[in-house]
Parts: structure tokens; C-alpha cells; sequence
């Protein structure tokens, strides 16, 4: 029996895209232990026969004293658990959980889920991260990108061994539970358009409640739903919800039923991995407009199954909506159907668990 150590800076990083993941090491007869921050879908992961190690974990802090204790809190834990390989995810548990299973000679695989705004605009703190980076993946085995522009980069900036550089559709997503969704809407329906994610900047909140505001458009409505990271949008979302233009929904943990209710989804980001809205989205029949960016552009085709617009541009996103809601109901349900299909070929999430698994398989026969 193996034993799998998952770090990940939130315990629905594995829930809800790694799950499956889970699942199949288990049946493997591997012990799965999971590194993160205690929360509400633990009790879940434990049901599955996983076992959980609570940490605290500062994702967006920059203080080197608690990113110090952070490794060593990483190292310990590596210590007393002594597994056979540690996967991580997200940009902490990369460098200082790499750093902690390199020290300890440890076999590791990283998952580049994004870059982060840190790394994508240029300064010092580009610098120091990508010089962590760099002492985290000195001796890493694997590093899965979830977009060929971020393994591009990497390459470019000469972070480790490009050798170990493989390629994945993501966290692909699973197509046995997001189905095809009934498209029953009607000609004279409001036009429901819908985003699910965290509110914040880099999401493209402060673009999209603009457009909403600028259109004034009562043919359509707008659904918003997530949990505040940025308290700042809270009052214009109030203000917009009033004059009738949004409704606001607080973080679900079932998007399906979200999604149903919705004629598209939207997606105004500024950086992705791969978007997971936007995979389930299309897996669930929805047509999406996105934002044309890496770990986006590659979910869907413009104009086939969806519609691009630029990032932190309000014009080109009202531009996206106006061509949306000139489609008929037929229209809109073809391109939906068209993005299943895309998805179906491309981003089955089990070519994922089976990359994992052959890599994890690999390294560890290579080691004995």
C-alpha cells in the first residue's frame, strides 16, 4: 500500500475537482492523506476513507514569517507521515510544500492551477516568487500545467527540468455528473445570465458590474453567485440588485441547479489555469461568454459555443452580451450542445485521474 499526501491551500480544491482522483487511489488500496485548512466538505473526503491533517495556511499573505512556519509546519507533517509522494496544488502548497518533500527526499508532483497576479504582472515580486519556484522544483518529478501559455512561461523563465513539463485539459471535469441540461426556455423569457465564483478584481467583477449598470437592459437578467473576497463590490451589488438588473445568490456548493435556471454563463477573468465555471458549464449544455485568455479560450469556440470578449474591457463585454441576446432560443440551445461535445472530446476529467495515476505509478516503481 502507497500512501498519497495531497497539500492544497482549501479542502475544496480536492472536493470539488480532485475527488474523483481520491476515489480512485483508494480503490487502488493507496492511503490518501490531505493537507488543508479544516472545512465543511472534510467530513466528506473522510466518509471516502481519506484522512485529513489540518493546517493553517495564509494563501494571499505576504509575510515571510508565517511563509517560514508554513514550510516548516510542511516539513513535519511530511515527516510523521512519511509518504510515498505528495501531490500539490496552488501556488503555497507548490514552493513550500515542494521545498519541504525536496528537503526530505520525498518524490513530488505540482499542479500549476494558474499563475496568479503576482506572477503576471512584472516586479520584484514576480522576481522573488519565480526565484521560490525555482528552489521548489529543482528535483520535482512531475509538474502538470492546466494551459500550454503558463507551461510556456515556465519554460521561458527556465523553472526546472521542462523534461518533467506535462500537459493536462485542466481539472477536466466530469461527465457523468454535468449532463446536458433540458434548454426550456421560451422566445419571450428574461434572459438569464449567470457567474459563479469568488467576488473579486481578478475576476472581472468590477468589468461585469459595470456592463450590467451601462446596459440597462431589461431583457436580460444577471446572476451572481459567490462569496465576498472583495467586501468593496458589495454595495454597487446591493444598488444593481434593487433597480432590478442582478440577483445575488450567496455561495452554493451545488451549481447545477444554478446553472439549469441559466440561458449562458459568463466568465469576465482575468487569469485562469483552465476554468472549471467554464468546463461544467459547457459539460452542462450552457453556451459561455468568456473572457479570451489562456486556461478560457481553449474551453470553447467563438461564435460555435460561445462568444470571447477581452479582459478588463466593459465594452467588448457588453459587445459579447448584445451578440448573446440577439440569438433565438434554438440558437442559444445549439451552441450549447456544441460546447458538450467539445468538452466531451477534450476535457473528460478521467484522462486526468489516469495521467495521475500512470505518473504516480511511475515514479514510485522508479524509486524502488
Amino acid at each position: 500500500m502507497n500512501k498519497v499526501l495531497i497539500i492544497v491551500n482549501h479542502e475544496l480544491v480536492v472536493y470539488n475537482f480532485r475527488k474523483e482522483l481520491v476515489e480512485e487511489l483508494l480503490n487502488e488500496g493507496n492511503e490518501v492523506i490531505i493537507c488543508s485548512p479544516n472545512g465543511e466538505k472534510i467530513s466528506k473526503l473522510k466518509t471516502m476513507g481519506a484522512k485529513h491533517i489540518d493546517i493553517s495556511i495564509e494563501a494571499r499573505s505576504t509575510n515571510p514569517f508565517l511563509d517560514i512556519k508554513l514550510y516548516k509546519n510542511y516539513k513535519r507533517i511530511i515527516k510523521e507521515v512519511c509518504p510515498d509522494i505528495v501531490l500539490t496544488y496552488t501556488i503555497k502548497p507548490n514552493i513550500y510544500g515542494g521545498l519541504a518533500a525536496q528537503k526530505l527526499n520525498v518524490p513530488y508532483i505540482a499542479n500549476i492551477t494558474g499563475l496568479g497576479t503576482a506572477i503576471e504582472n512584472k516586479g520584484l515580486l514576480q522576481k522573488i516568487i519565480l526565484s521560490f519556484y525555482k528552489k521548489a522544483f529543482k528535483n520535482i518529478n512531475t509538474v502538470f500545467f492546466q494551459n500550454k501559455t503558463n507551461m510556456d512561461f515556465f519554460i521561458e523563465k527556465k523553472i526546472s527540468n521542462k523534461e518533467n513539463y506535462k500537459l493536462l485539459p485542466g481539472s477536466g471535469v466530469n461527465l457523468d455528473k454535468f449532463i446536458p441540461l433540458n434548454y426550456d426556455f421560451e422566445d419571450n423569457d428574461k434572459v438569464v445570465i449567470t457567474y459563479l465564483g469568488r467576488i473579486m478584481k481578478n475576476k472581472g467583477m468590477g468589468e461585469l458590474l459595470e456592463a450590467i449598470e451601462t446596459m440597462n437592459n431589461e431583457r436580460v437578467l444577471f446572476n451572481i453567485t459567490g462569496y465576498f473576497e472583495d467586501e468593496s463590490y458589495k454595495d454597487k451589488i446591493i444598488e444593481l440588485e434593487e433597480k432590478g438588473l442582478l440577483v445575488y445568490h450567496n455561495q452554493v456548493f451545488d451549481v447545477i441547479p444554478i446553472i439549469k435556471e441559466a440561458q449562458g454563463i459568463i466568465n469576465p477573468t482575468y487569469h485562469e489555469g483552465m476554468s472549471n465555471l467554464l468546463l461544467e458549464a459547457a459539460a452542462s449544455a450552457r453556451p459561455v461568454l468568456a473572457s479570451n485568455i489562456p486556461g478560457c479560450k481553449e474551453i470553447f469556440d467563438d461564435g460555435i459555443s460561445g462568444f470571447a470578449f477581452e479582459p478588463k474591457n466593459v465594452d467588448s463585454l457588453i459587445e459579447a452580451v448584445n451578440k448573446f441576446l440577439s440569438l433565438s432560443i434554438d440558437e442559444r440551445r445549439k451552441m450549447g450542445l456544441n460546447g458538450r461535445t467539445k468538452v466531451e472530446k477534450e476535457f473528460d476529467r478521467k484522462y486526468v485521474i489516469n495521467s495521475y495515476i500512470d505518473e504516480i505509478k511511475t515514479i514510485i516503481k522508479w524509486r524502488r
